[in-house]
């Protein structure tokens, strides 16, 4: 039908009841007759159909068929349509959204940009927009969208919010956190001819770095005000898989994929102990509070404690899989390691004896079971209000885990973060506090040759920011120095770029 009326006359006892579906009724009042005119239905949702034209089985309820086909054909349009129309003082519904969730101060907040030293040879900080200029482009972006529904998409340069980055590789542009711009490149060593496996600063130093490289050289450089390279350590026929400083910095401890591990004095650069294993040294680490204890994790799924000074076996610990990342505690008490199954274990420690003990075991619920790259403890963050610990795994999966003490290092779960699966071992680091009311920041390598930052305490769009034009090759090691001004990055190509941080007020 057209359009018909249906009357209803209220001094006639029981009226006619007229059920409409999905149609646009208008009601008029004229001397106490109601008439309610039912315009033709615009039907479009094939689901409606098939359900309206169904024909009913012999043992179904009718009642409830008609009930539920009744309920189908009166469903709402979809919330996100409707929020794609619905306007508040000519702005839309991602731009009041974003409005009611605005900063204290954004009225006042103005955000510098940063651009690239000059030369072009250096990283480079991406500017942000103001948090103003944020919502009228999210409201572009709203406009945009509903042009595109309506089959017209007007030419706006801001349509590239339609870009297939994911969002936890794009940077976001709302509160970038000024306190992570970085002036430029401090410095640059390309002497290696291969690829820098892992590369940190010194103990309790900001000038004193060292980076291994899977040619099997260690290199100790200086940062300072004229960067340079003081030793190049060679005795390792593989890859250098990991090192540790001593606590004074005298000694460096290094483990290899040539099955070990071998102990160098920087003062002359030389080697003065070598210990063999039975299988690929993993991952290395001096005890923290006594640095005659040295913990080596290997692919025979053992931590094998040695004495620093004679090189002996002091005690073992068997694992599931092959260990291949840990990290003490401040006070040497516990060690937290990952294997090549994504598991993290908890180990007590006796700082007397070395006798280690397994206490706790966190399993991935991952199907796909992957090398944990980072393990990494932080004894304060203001995300968890005391000790946590950083774990990275090649799939490119970021989990961040409290830590309690006084049940001997239980590890619980407050976040995690999927990026983009990895070939190689790419690892990530805790990030400087910025406040004591900034969230929690990582910064890790990526394949596609940048430094990404994120932020663990936002649920969505976690990447707030980026450094790139440094590396031509996917980044695999970052660190941070004791001063926290210099961020170190090493590629697969044997490049390592110390970047120079911003000074804050």
């Amino acid at each position: 039908m057209a359009e018909g009326t249906i009357t209803n006359d209220s001094s006639k006892g029981d009226g006619a009841t007229a059920i409409q579906n999905n149609n646009d009724c208008i009601n008029s009042t004229d001397n106490g007759t109601n008439k309610i005119t039912i315009k033709k239905a615009n039907v479009k949702d094939p689901e409606i159909f098939s359900c309206l034209l169904q024909p009913a089985t012999s043992d179904s309820d009718r009642d409830y068929i008609g009930i539920r086909r009744f309920l189908l054909a009166r469903k709402a349009e979809s919330g996100f349509h409707r929020r794609l129309d619905w306007r508040c003082n000519e702005k839309g519904y991602v731009a009041y959204r974003n409005y009611i969730r605005r900063p204290r101060n954004w009225e006042n907040l103005q955000i510098p940009s940063h651009s690239s030293t000059p030369g072009n040879s250096s990283g480079r900080w991406i500017s942000t927009p103001s948090p103003l200029s944020h919502l009228f482009e999210v409201e572009s972006w709203n406009s945009s969208s509903r042009d595109l529904r309506s089959g017209t998409l007007a030419s706006n340069h801001r349509t590239s919010f339609s870009s297939s980055i994911s969002d936890s590789d794009r940077p976001r542009r709302q509160g970038v956190e000024p306190a992570y711009s970085f002036v430029g490149m401090h410095s640059i060593f390309d002497q290696c001819k291969a690829a820098v496996t892992v590369l940190k600063f010194g103990h309790m130093s900001s000038d004193l770095l060292a980076y291994g490289a899977s040619d099997g050289t260690l290199t100790v450089c200086t940062v300072s005000e004229t960067p340079s390279v003081m030793k190049q350590l060679k005795g390792h026929s593989k890859d250098v898989t990991d090192f540790d400083f001593s606590s004074n910095n005298q000694y460096i401890a290094s483990s290899s994929m040539d099955k070990t591990v071998r102990v160098w004095e920087l003062s002359k650069g030389l080697c003065i102990r070598v210990i063999y294993g039975v299988s690929s040294q993993m991952c290395i680490r001096f005890h923290p509070v006594n640095n005659n204890f040295l913990s080596v994790g290997n692919a025979n799924k053992e931590i094998t404690v040695f004495n620093f000074s004679t090189g002996r076996i002091i005690k073992k610990s068997v694992f599931d899989s092959e260990v291949t990342s840990m990290d003490h505690d401040h006070a040497g008490q516990l060690i937290f390691c990952g294997d090549a199954q994504g598991c993290i274990y908890t180990v007590s420690m006796d700082s007397h004896t070395g006798a280690l003990s397994r206490s706790h075991r966190y399993r991935s619920s991952s199907k796909q079971k992957c090398p944990v790259t980072t393990v990494q403890y932080r004894s304060f963050s203001l995300l968890a209000g005391g000790p946590v610990l950083l774990t990275c795994t090649q799939d490119g999966s970021l989990s961040f885990f409290s830590v309690a003490l006084e049940i001997q290092g239980y590890l619980t779960l407050r976040c995690s973060l999927k990026l983009s699966p990895r070939i190689h071992s790419i690892r990530a680091s805790f990030c400087p506090l910025l406040s004591l009311d900034k969230g929690e920041y990582i910064v890790a390598g990526s394949e596609d040759s940048n430094v990404y930052f994120y932020d663990l305490t936002r649920p969505r769009h976690t990447c707030v920011n980026k450094l790139q034009q440094g590396h031509r090759f996917p980044v695999i090691g970052v660190a941070w120095n004791h001063g926290e001004n210099l961020l170190a990055s090493s590629d697969l190509y044997g490049v390592v770029i110390v970047w120079k941080r911003a000074k804050t007020s």
